[in-house]
């Protein structure tokens, strides 16, 4: 009988073994086959020239404000003079269109009327410098300093880059005489990292109100990243098919004020404390699918070792695979709606028990949950009836996912193949927010991607500190917008696997 039973058992852990192996090893590249770029003296690209024009966008402070739509307005008027100084061919051949503020809305006339119309995006706007962190730039944020083969300052990496890439490709095609099948438009909003209120959405609105339907749509989002995957030895282009949701959500509770010689046996400190302390130690379940499970599908073949493993069998492996990657933030935020403790204020003397608490709380949400089901777990989570919820006017609910058998997706795809062939293409989920969720109501097919080489010294220049791009990669940006809008007035099909 035992020896039935160990007999039963090897069989299993057999076929098992087998089940694994055949799983790993059979599982095709989703990667496809391109023919390479054809060099012409159209393509190239004058690196360091493109350089300096970057850098004289660089120069300008164009950080938008929530609350003071006129903040910097001067120097946003300096970027526009500039842009069309800078890229006279387009500024004479495409519409221009100023939306609110500064908002900017292009329009490339296509040769096909009935060919559906696509739009690339990109920001005008940056962010700040944090206060205390300037002495920790290693060249002024705002120089635009050209140096040792990077351009350095603020909007390099986000989003200047993208604008003057986009706008040096296009630039190009018409002195080539390239006209695009379909009409292109491009939309670079003024106030992005403010959620695009004043910009990006009524321009949504605007091209709904025109019946523009847009077959797709291309904004900033993931990028060439190198060196940040576990058991992949290439770089890894993602393109974001979705990006999360933002809820805001500002938490206040009062309480008697008092002397700190007599404190109550909670204080309203410490019952706030408390409270975003159960919130914090109950995050929001974590799951293997949507998107991230379709960018662990693509990736698994084209890795090695252990991970080639663990990941072309995650019917088996899910719950190790899930344990190992909410230990990173990276990763665990792309498995779930994550809890991030952002804002906490009360008191202003240290004898004096204050009557007043204020918290903020953000939430970055995954395709799946939605900001009512968000705020009542963390209405649950808190505990305490007596803490007020106020949400923000700017939260937004999770972007559809797009499509990966889109003629947009295919494009890019395609285009990423020939411009860096060396990299495996995936879908990505983006977790941050972009402008391009405004258009949501004007396409289906919506995508996130800058194309810039990211290593994982390079995550933390994001808003951070030594922002900047190299002159190679910089050249690279400008040659993948050019040949995407080439491959996406050709015509497309599906492509043999490699």
């Amino acid at each position: 009988m035992i020896k039935r039973i160990l007999l039963a058992l090897l069989l299993a852990i057999g076929a098992l073994v087998v089940a694994v192996a055949g799983k790993t090893w059979l599982t095709p590249s989703r990667q496809i086959a391109v023919a390479p770029v054809a060099k012409s003296a159209d393509s190239a690209v004058d690196a360091e020239a493109a350089a300096k024009r970057l850098s004289g966008a660089i120069v300008l402070r164009t950080v938008s404000s929530a609350d003071d739509p006129t903040l910097n307005a001067a120097e946003f008027d300096k970027l526009h003079l500039l842009l069309a100084q800078l890229y006279p061919k387009l500024h004479a051949t495409l519409k221009k269109e100023v939306i609110g503020q500064h908002a900017l809305l292009y329009t490339w006339v296509g040769t096909d009327a009935k060919a559906p119309p696509i739009a690339l995006m990109a920001h005008q706007d940056v962010v700040p410098i944090a206060s205390g962190t300037e002495k920790s730039w290693t060249q002024d944020p705002f120089s635009g300093l050209v140096q040792d083969g990077y351009i350095w300052g603020r909007g390099t990496m986000d989003n200047k880059g993208n604008l003057l890439s986009q706008m040096e490709a296009i630039e190009m095609l018409i002195g080539s005489g390239f006209q695009p099948k379909q009409t292109v438009y491009l939309i670079a909003g003024d106030d992005e990292e403010v959620n695009g209120l004043r910009g990006a959405k009524p321009i949504a609105e605007l091209l709904k109100s025109r019946a523009v339907r847009l077959s797709w749509v291309l904004d900033e989002g993931l990028a060439v990243i190198d060196g940040v995957i576990g058991g992949l030895d290439k770089p890894a282009a993602l393109v974001g098919l979705a990006e999360k949701g933002y809820g805001t959500f500002f938490l206040s509770l009062d309480a008697a004020p008092g002397h700190s010689s007599m404190p109550p046996p909670h204080s309203a400190i410490g019952t706030m404390g408390a409270a975003l302390a159960r919130l914090e130690n109950d995050p929001m379940p974590a799951s293997i699918g949507g998107v991230a499970g379709e960018m662990f599908a693509t990736l698994a073949p084209e890795m090695k070792g252990i991970s080639r493993v663990m990941l072309s069998n995650l019917w088996l492996t899910t719950p190790l695979v899930k344990s190992q990657l909410e230990k990173n933030p990276s990763t665990n935020a792309t498995l779930r709606t994550t809890t991030a403790l952002t804002i906490l204020q009360a008191g202003n003397k240290d004898n004096v028990l204050p009557g007043h608490v204020d918290a903020a709380v953000n939430f970055r949400l995954l395709p799946g949950d939605s900001l009512a089901s968000v705020e009542a777990h963390m209405r649950k989570a808190l505990g305490d009836d007596a803490i007020q919820v106020k949400s923000y006017a700017g939260n937004a609910e999770p972007s559809p996912i797009s499509p990966t058998d889109s003629a947009g997706y295919r494009a890019i795809q395609q285009t990423l193949r020939q411009q860096f062939p060396e990299a495996v293409v995936a879908p990505g989920l983006m977790t941050a927010a972009t402008d391009s969720r405004h258009m949501s109501i004007v396409s289906d097919a919506i995508y996130r991607f800058s194309p810039l080489r990211l290593g994982p010294q390079d995550l933390g220049r994001f808003h951070g500190t030594n922002e900047r791009i190299s002159v190679a990669n910089y050249a690279e940006m400008i040659q993948f917008y050019r040949q995407l809008l080439i491959n996406a007035s050709g015509p497309i099909g599906p492509s043999p696997a490699l």
